[in-house]
C-alpha cells in the first residue's frame, strides 16, 4: 500500500505521519494546502501573507500531529490551527490589512468605486462571515468545498452566505451603491 497516495483517507495518512512517515504528511499537505491558503486569505486579506500563514499552519501541524486523537478530524483540526495563525500575525500589526486588489479582478472596467465599496463591506463583516465570502467569491470555492474545509453542514454554509450577502447589500445601500 502506498501511504503517500492522495486516495488514502485522512485517518490512514495521519496514522502513518504520526508513525514518522513524512511522505504521508506531504500527501496531507497537498490535499489541504489550497484550502488553508484560502482560509488564511479570508482572515488576512492578502494572498502573500496567506501563503506565509499556511506555511506556519503546516509547520505547527507537523510539530503537534501526535496530539491529534481523532484522525478523521485532521481537516477541521488543521483549520483551527489556521484560524489562530493569522490572529497571531495580526497582533504585531494591530490593524486589519485591507482586502487585496486582486479581489477586484472580477469586476467590469469602470467599476472601481463600487468594487472598493464592496471590498470595504466584505472587510467589515465578522470574520466567520468574511471567511465564507472570500472563500466563495474571491477564491472560487464551491459551497461543498467550503463545507468540507470549515467542517460545517452544506445547509449552514448556504444560510450563512445568504446572510452575509444581505449584510453586504445593506452596507452598499447605505453607502449609495444599493438598489
Amino acid at each position: 500500500m502506498r501511504i503517500d497516495s492522495l486516495e488514502q483517507s485522512d485517518a490512514v495518512l495521519v496514522e502513518a505521519a504520526q508513525s514518522g512517515r513524512l511522505e504521508s504528511f506531504g500527501a496531507l499537505y497537498q490535499r489541504y494546502h489550497n484550502r488553508i491558503v484560502a482560509l488564511a486569505h479570508a482572515q488576512l486579506g492578502d494572498k502573500h501573507l496567506a501563503e506565509d500563514a499556511a506555511q506556519e499552519t503546516f509547520a505547527i501541524a507537523c510539530r503537534d500531529l501526535r496530539s491529534l486523537r481523532d484522525r478523521e478530524k485532521f481537516g477541521p483540526w488543521l483549520g483551527g490551527i489556521c484560524r489562530n495563525v493569522p490572529r497571531q500575525m495580526r497582533r504585531g500589526n494591530r490593524r486589519p490589512a485591507p482586502l487585496p486588489n486582486d479581489a477586484t479582478e472580477v469586476r467590469e472596467p469602470g467599476d472601481d468605486e463600487q468594487a472598493e465599496a464592496v471590498r470595504r463591506a466584505v472587510w467589515q463583516l465578522p470574520s466567520a462571515e468574511r471567511e465564507l465570502i472570500v472563500m466563495r467569491y474571491f477564491d472560487g470555492f464551491s459551497q461543498a468545498r467550503i463545507s468540507a474545509v470549515l467542517d460545517l453542514p452544506a445547509s449552514a454554509v448556504n444560510g450563512r452566505l445568504v446572510r452575509a450577502k444581505r449584510k453586504i447589500a445593506a452596507m452598499l445601500k447605505r453607502s449609495g451603491f444599493g438598489r
